[in-house]
């Protein structure tokens, strides 16, 4: 072969080669794809009968990657939400959101929200609790408009290259909201993530062994197989600390535990007054499977 034949071979190799690994995205000017999140929002109820809506204005919606905070493309905000009509099962579709492609463990929402300490409603108020019978109060997120209002995932989860996936966050009122020092309440980052290809439901009917009170309601709250225990009801800010999430029983006595990893519960049912103070507990099933994508049927009975 002669010399300079083997030379064109060399450079043809050579460039096809670059080709190649820029192709594979290793080059050191390649780029990250993008993928698609579907992202939800959901909430468990409280149970103060009087209290009407518990509202957030979201801004934006952001993902931690690299060390750095950005905006997820798609979200077009301010858009407010009312989460106590988010609950059984309920969810909103913030938006399909634009991504890199990759693994992340934390999203937040940035909100518009008060300045923490001002004593009465200010004139935009982005976060607020809305009463039957008395003016709204304000809702405190501290540095929910700086830092954001965080979720961090149990165990990362991936957003494809050219793919989705379905996202829906818990915002739980029942565990977030608590009183802050008699001008309104602070929403605490109590959040709960879940890919929904990985979660089911369960879902029945509450017989109640007694009878229940005027005003009085019954709420179904999920823990892991074996966290619960009998201080649990007082436990934490508003009770029931360890509980993954929980619902209220609707007038027919049919309730719906969406968005659960797939797992073992044990199910309890709280008795609770009208001014959502704690009544009784009964631990009405244990050992429940959960199984991604599907719904199991659990009926309930509970006393007084």
């Amino acid at each position: 072969m002669t010399p300079g034949r083997r030379l064109s071979m060399l450079l043809t190799a050579t460039v096809a080669t670059a080709v190649l690994v820029a192709g594979c995205g290793w080059g050191s000017g390649s780029s990250v794809g993008t993928g698609t999140m579907n992202l939800s929002i959901t909430d468990a109820p409280i149970d103060a009968d009087n209290v009407t809506g518990v509202y957030i204005t979201v801004q934006s919606v952001q993902y931690h990657r690299n060390g750095q905070w950005a905006a997820m493309e798609g979200f077009d905000g301010p858009k407010v939400y009312n989460l106590l009509e988010l609950t059984n099962g309920e969810s909103a579709l913030l938006g399909s959101l634009s991504l890199p492609a990759g693994e992340y463990t934390q999203i937040r929402f940035m909100l518009d929200v008060p300045e923490e300490g001002v004593a009465s409603l200010p004139s935009n108020p982005g976060s607020y609790i809305a009463y039957s019978d008395k003016d709204d109060d304000p809702l405190f997120i501290p540095s929910g408009a700086q830092t954001g209002y965080k979720v961090t995932a149990d165990e990362p989860f991936t957003v494809p290259e050219n793919g989705e996936i379905d996202v829906t966050v818990d915002f739980d009122l029942r565990k977030a909201i608590v009183v802050a020092g008699g001008q309104g309440f602070l929403l605490k980052p109590v959040l709960r993530l879940v890919v929904e290809d990985q979660a089911g439901t369960i879902s029945g009917n509450v017989t109640y062994s007694g009878e229940l009170a005027d005003g009085h309601s019954l709420v179904v709250f999920t823990y892991e197989t074996g966290e619960y225990d009998e201080s649990e009801p007082t436990s934490g800010e508003n009770g029931f600390a360890n509980a993954v999430t929980s619902t209220n029983v609707s007038e027919d006595g049919e309730y719906t535990l969406a968005f659960l990893p797939a797992g073992t519960y044990d199910l309890v049912v709280a008795e609770f007054d009208d001014a959502g103070e704690y009544v009784s507990a009964t631990e009405a099933a244990t050992g429940v499977e959960v199984e991604a994508g599907e719904t199991v049927t659990v009926d309930l009975t509970a006393s007084d």
